[in-house]
């Protein structure tokens, strides 16, 4: 019988046609990046305080300072145990009526909270907890990529020009909206039309460029001040990638899941024409758990036992990625050094995680790897709290080493998460699985800058503690080493049934090829 794995051999495994797919993929991380953090930069909020159109004329008239007119006009309030003045509170008085003169040197006066916090930008960053891609296992992936780019297109640049504060939540929300779902779609793609042993290095790299476009995002933010030309740098590309609905293929694999099996033959023989690769095998033998899967519902997830728990362990697991990573990333905002030299630094410890992936889980596996990931980053957060900030450059090396375990936990629940649902049903269940990692990045700023005013390094506790519960529950995980994808909810539940490792099949195959070919060259002498 004949599986989309077989197909996938003959046609070529890694060969140009899927390395075209891959390079033209890679560039979609590298916009991404701008979206999923760029409110740092975006949301930055300068220092200031409370404008008072008398005051000036008194600093006028008087030749105060700055420094003066603020000291004298705003409250001191207490910022992580140490007191400062305050940015968005003044006394209240009416400076036209109280008869001071140029020598009044204390005020005796009332504060009063004039305006709300300045970090409402960073609570709303990207409202993404209803993403698209929820619905793409019903729709083509192309269908998907049409719509995806276009919502980011019309609302990126619409959110560019936004008057007021409503419409820049709504564009905002909506931009979120595409670009999640689009960047999820194209990984799961990927995954679906490689052999499975390049399936966690495509999967691995094309995480990488999303760091590259983290290292890129300062050096636009520094160049480009204003915030409003920033959003349409972020946005352009997406006009570019539409191109993508005719340069890139269906995926087979989902095909197949859908019962096209005709469309999914063509698509095959195109790639392995480009390949220079010919088809000796057709999908008429295909075997029965493969070509007849139903429709995918979200029930898939949670009805049977084992699903049910791979749903609920990476639906915590992608919340602490979203919330400890976005945490550890706008603390650098919030944490008084120069915001693009820190967002740099830390950007560069990425590049670290994605080697120790590629070197780690072919070796190791995927579960050790990814539960140690969490609790390196659980552990340096908790560390790093309790180093005084007289120790600069040791609780640097600690924060990066914090960013460095949560990062490679990143990027392995999102492949592992692909690794562990049927083809029927994998982008439903990594969408709505990755949908808690939206609803952690919309908790971490409420949890970094509330806890903040208590205690500057409270957060880092929260993370510490929740990344600790993460990398235990990976535990809980199977193995997925080595494992073909799986095609049908009955491989997860009985996983004992599958027990051919793909690799040595392989290998098995083509020595028996090269051994029938020998025989056939010693029969012909």
């Amino acid at each position: 019988m004949t599986t989309f794995d077989d197909l996938l051999e003959e046609a070529g495994t890694f060969g140009h046609c899927q390395r075209r797919i891959f390079a033209l993929l890679c560039l979609l991380s590298l916009p991404f990046a701008g979206v999923y953090v760029g409110i740092v930069f975006q949301g930055f909020t300068p220092d200031h305080w409370c404008r008072d159109s008398a005051v000036v004329e008194m600093r006028q008239a008087c030749g105060w300072s700055l420094a003066d007119s603020r000291r004298l006009t705003v409250p001191l309030v207490n910022s992580s145990g140490v007191l400062q003045q305050s940015s968005c509170e003044q006394y209240k008085v009416d400076w036209n009526s109280t008869g001071l003169t140029c020598d009044t040197q204390e005020l005796d006066l009332i504060a009063l909270g004039l305006f709300g916090s300045a970090v409402i930008m960073s609570q709303t960053q990207i409202a993404l907890s209803l993403n698209l891609c929820v619905f793409m296992d019903r729709f083509k992936y192309h269908t998907h990529f049409l719509m995806s780019f276009i919502l980011n297109a019309i609302s990126g640049f619409a959110l560019a020009v936004a008057p007021n504060y409503i419409s820049l939540l709504v564009f905002r929300t909506i931009f979120g909206f595409g670009a999640k779902g689009g960047w999820m779609t194209s990984y799961v793609l990927l995954t679906e039309i490689v052999g499975v042993e390049y399936r966690r290095t495509v999967g691995i790299l094309y995480q990488m460029f999303f760091s590259v476009g983290v290292l890129i995002l300062p050096l636009l933010a520094y160049f480009i001040t204003d915030w409003r030309w920033l959003q349409v740098t972020i946005t352009a590309p997406y006009i570019l990638f539409l191109s993508y609905y005719w340069l890139i293929p269906e995926s087979p694999r989902w095909l197949i899941s859908q019962n096209n099996s005709s469309r999914a033959m063509e698509i095959t023989e195109s790639m392995a024409k480009e390949n220079k690769k010919k088809l000796t095998r057709n999908l008429e033998t295909l075997t029965d758990e493969e070509g007849d899967s139903p429709s995918a519902s979200l029930l898939d997830l949670v009805r049977t036992p084992n699903m049910r728990k791979h749903t609920f362990i990476l639906m915590f697991n992608w919340f602490t990625s979203g919330v400890v990573y976005q945490g550890l990333i706008m603390r650098v905002g919030i944490a008084g050094g120069d915001v693009y030299i820190d967002f740099l630094i830390s950007g560069l410890v990425e590049f670290p995680a994605a080697f120790l992936i590629l070197f780690t889980i072919e070796r190791i596996g995927r579960r050790l790897p990814f539960a140690s990931a969490n609790i390196v980053a659980g552990t340096s957060c908790l560390v790093t709290a309790f180093i005084p900030d007289s120790m600069f450059w040791f609780k640097m090396v600690v924060a990066c080493i914090g960013r460095l375990g949560i990062t490679m936990a990143f990027e392995m629940v999102v492949f592992v998460n692909t690794e562990l649902y049927p083809t029927f049903v994998r982008n439903l269940g990594v969408s709505v699985c990755s949908t808690l990692c939206d609803v952690g990045g919309i908790v971490a700023p409420f949890l970094l800058y509330r806890l903040a005013v208590i205690w500057l390094e409270l957060p880092l506790i929260i993370f510490g503690v929740v990344a600790f519960i993460a990398g235990g529950l990976v535990l809980l995980l199977p193995e997925t080493r080595g494992v073909p994808l799986p095609e049908t909810i009955d491989d997860i539940e009985f996983p004992n049934r599958k027990k051919e490792n793909p690799l040595e099949n392989q290998q098995m195959k083509k020595l028996l090829k090269s051994k029938l070919t020998s025989n056939k060259e010693t029969r012909s002498v």
